[in-house]
């Protein structure tokens, strides 16, 4: 995927959800808004990266 496109889709996105965000709503739904929409950002751009078998073999503890 180009990196116009990756950035085009970015800027989507986060017009999108400051868009969301100037809804009058309660702050702990914006704020788990705001948390499922970043994770699901970074997701993807480790996706579109090739990155996301990298942070598959990480290992926590023993």
């Amino acid at each position: 995927m180009p990196l116009v496109t990756v950035v085009i889709i970015l800027a989507v996105v986060g017009v999108l959800l400051w868009l969301v965000n100037r809804i009058p709503m309660q702050s702990t739904i914006k704020s788990i808004l705001n948390l499922v929409v970043v994770i699901a950002v970074v997701l993807w751009l480790l996706k579109v990266f090739d990155l996301l078998h990298y942070v598959s073999q990480f290992r926590v503890g023993h």
